[in-house]
């Protein structure tokens, strides 16, 4: 079986907390901007993968 045939999609990182920080502009549940949520779909895994420090970031200083 080929490897990339056995690899998985990034899953998204939202938590079903869906509301938008006034000050922030970040989901208050996965931390991604609205247009982040907007573009997930249609990112490569590779950007979805990179975004994930950010996210992580976000989430540590709020």
């Amino acid at each position: 079986m080929e490897r990339a045939s056995q690899l998985q999609p990034v899953g998204s990182p939202c938590t079903d907390v869906c509301r938008l920080d006034k000050t922030t502009g970040y989901c208050e549940g996965c931390f991604r901007s609205r247009e982040e949520i907007k573009a997930w779909k249609t990112l490569p895994d590779a950007d979805k993968l990179g975004l994930f420090p950010a996210l992580l970031a976000r989430k540590a200083a709020a």
